[in-house]
């Protein structure tokens, strides 16, 4: 019997993600989530992909440790139990590796203590990521355990790229520079995109527009990045759902100086109640273009503000790249919102970027072009798969040592 599977975690503040993957061919054995963790009402929703039927409980499950037991009585009721000698390793979501870890890492105490340095910079996400690492390692302690670090797949940019404009040593004492974020699904659907166009990815450059809740663009050349839109903090860039994206930083010294605001009341603000929530209070794509087919001024407006941003972000990087073969839409809103889709490239024909009406309007789980055959730069849709790619990153690094 070969080991072949890998179970992928995310693990944030209140809640786990998880799906077990056998890597002989990539399909997924299980699928799952655990919310509220330390609640009264945590639940837990558990699909063994055998039968397709989710299942679960609602009751107080009161931390990280106590879920990961009850995940895996789930998978042992499938015959998938974390003692099977079937699972090779445990891949870890880590939002933050900083400049230090450019590549999935084997997790040891050093590795720890690294991520843990990190904190300061990535302090709602970090800690979360953990204790999901640390309470897995007590569960199998003889399992190798990777980390996979949404910064890594950006650590290619060049200096010219990932410096802020500020004085060196201050930057340099705080750690204070870009380091984006979102990096398996980039790193995946750049991939995804080389293939689709029957590329290697060496030879293709393509911009990734990750249109979510929290939303990035980045450029890549040849299969690495060289730009991408988030910072120090996934604040930065795109205009998302609930936050901002790019602003004059004296808008917080305004808010200081003049609204009295506190750092931590800015932080909500800027973090939670900006975006398109805070422009029309909304933050569902779906719900605004329904508003907006209804005559809605503040949330065309809203689309409108979004939109903008999104065009400079296409024209930068196609600037930065200097030849683009494709543009890539991915993630909840770049999968399935065809009218951000059209509006993101309308008027810019004469940079080759062309959407086909109808080929747009399809609806389609697979990755899939939607720009007619004589447009100059592909344009695709690609669904975006980063447990997969946090597996695929796993098993070869397991398999390689």
């Amino acid at each position: 019997m070969s080991s072949s599977r890998v179970l992928v975690l995310n693990s944030g503040s209140s809640s786990v993600k998880y799906q077990l993957l056998d890597m002989s061919d990539g399909s997924r054995l299980a699928v799952g989530l655990v919310e509220r963790i330390g609640e009264e009402s945590s639940r837990l929703k558990h699909t063994p992909l055998s039968t397709g039927e989710t299942r679960g409980f609602t009751a107080a499950i009161p931390d990280h440790d106590a879920a990961l037991k009850a995940v895996a009585a789930e998978l042992a009721k499938d015959g998938l139990g974390l003692d099977s000698p079937e699972l090779v390793a445990i891949g870890h979501r880590v939002v933050h590796g900083g400049k230090h870890f450019t590549e999935p890492t084997v997790i040891d105490d050093t590795v720890l203590a690294e991520i843990e340095r990190l904190i300061p910079v990535a302090p709602l996400h970090n800690p979360a990521n953990l204790t999901g690492i640390r309470t897995a390692r007590a569960l199998r302690p003889d399992l190798p355990q990777v980390a996979v670090f949404d910064t890594a797949f950006h650590t290619t940019m060049p200096e010219s790229a990932a410096r802020y404009a500020i004085d060196v040593k201050t930057a340099d004492e705080h750690r204070i520079r870009r380091y984006g974020f979102h990096g398996t699904s980039h790193a995946y659907v750049s991939r995804a995109t080389a293939e689709l166009l029957g590329k290697a990815p060496e030879e293709v450059n393509v911009i990734v527009l990750h249109l979510g809740n929290g939303a990035s663009a980045s450029a890549v050349r040849g299969g690495k990045c060289v730009d991408t839109s988030m910072g120090l903090t996934p604040l930065e860039g795109l205009v998302m759902g609930t936050r901002s994206g790019d602003m004059d930083p004296a808008v917080i010294f305004h808010l200081m100086r003049v609204g009295g605001m506190s750092a931590d009341e800015i932080d909500t603000l800027l973090n939670k109640k900006s975006g398109l929530i805070g422009l029309c209070g909304d933050n569902d794509m779906r719900e605004i273009r329904r508003r907006i087919d209804e005559g809605d001024e503040e949330a065309q407006l809203a689309f409108d503000i979004y939109i903008h941003r999104l065009k400079k972000y296409i024209g930068a990087y196609y600037a930065v790249l200097g030849r683009v073969d494709a543009i890539a839409f991915t993630a909840g809103v770049g999968e399935n919102a065809a009218p951000v889709r059209e509006a993101a490239v309308a008027g810019l024909e004469e940079l080759g970027l062309v959407v086909d009406g109808e080929l747009n309007a399809v609806r389609s789980d697979a990755p899939r072009l939607i720009s007619p055959e004589y447009a100059r730069v592909a344009v695709a849709v690609v669904p975006t798969d980063e447990e997969l790619e946090i597996a695929t990153q796993t098993y070869a690094l397991v398999k390689a040592s």
